[in-house]
């Protein structure tokens, strides 16, 4: 599967919050969108997903526009997780992933023996199996978000895409969720697009980061690449050291912010 963005433009009504983004996403990799709150992550993944629609540009997949394709075709190769999730709370977190098999199923009361194995494959790969019977609604935090994504995997994707799937979950959590990704990524050949606002945790975890400012792309390339003191202080307006694990990771000490302190009242 390729995925290629070519001079993507749009926003919303008047506002303009991509401008001209130009990107081709490799085969099997993770891949996680930064930057500063306003610079276009979110939207540049809506774009995608083809929940909104751009001005201008295109976005391929395998060579073929995604608006050629039929919803029922795209969903079977792309998924998106929202950064917020509504569904009705009195659903079980079975009845939720199996919401995920919508472009596969025939009718929408009838489920075959392969869109139950597929559930149970997500559930298990979701650490679900014992809470399948609990309602989502009296889930903690961690596990409503793994639902959710179990709900992504039921569609069986190519393409996942992932909007701040980390957040307001707590530290241990977080690490929990990123494992997950990786494992899909490594165990199934998942390619991967997602927002986090976690310097070291994307870093961590993606073979690229995309970072965006004022509407566009102002760096791409693998972490160790574009983690840099200077990189970061063009991006975030923060001062940094970068450290490295043995790994060959590099991880983020911000030290404070360049911006200039306005004066007082």
């Amino acid at each position: 599967m390729k995925l290629e963005l070519r001079t993507l433009t749009g926003g919303y009504g008047a506002k303009l919050v991509i401008d001209g983004v130009s990107l081709t996403i490799r085969e099997h990799s993770i891949v996680t969108l930064l930057g500063p709150n306003g610079c276009g992550k979110s939207t540049l993944l809506k774009m995608i997903g083809r929940i909104l629609k751009p001005r201008s540009g295109e976005v391929l997949l395998d060579g073929k526009a995604i608006n050629r394709f039929d919803t029922i075709q795209l969903a079977r190769r792309l998924a998106l997780l929202p950064q917020q999730q509504h569904a009705v709370p009195d659903l079980t977190v079975e009845e939720l992933v199996m919401l995920g098999r919508f472009p596969h199923r025939r009718g929408p009361w009838s489920a075959s023996v392969r869109d139950r194995e597929a559930v149970n494959k997500a559930l298990r790969m979701t650490r679900l199996e014992t809470l399948r019977r609990r309602v989502v609604g009296t889930l903690s935090g961690g596990e409503r978000q793994r639902a959710w994504l179990a709900m992504t995997l039921a569609q069986e994707p190519e393409l996942l895409l992932l909007d701040e799937p980390t957040t307001f979950l707590d530290i241990c959590c977080q690490f929990e969720i990123i494992e997950l990704v990786r494992s899909l990524n490594r165990q199934f050949g998942m390619t991967v697009i997602m927002v986090l606002h976690d310097l070291n945790l994307a870093a961590s975890c993606s073979d690229e980061l995309i970072m965006l400012k004022d509407c566009t792309i102002r760096h791409a390339g693998p972490p160790r690449e574009v983690m840099t003191p200077e990189i970061l202080r063009e991006v975030f307006s923060i001062e940094s050291r970068i450290t490295w694990s043995p790994e060959g990771i590099p991880y983020c000490m911000a030290l404070g912010s360049t911006r200039a302190m306005e004066p007082p009242c």
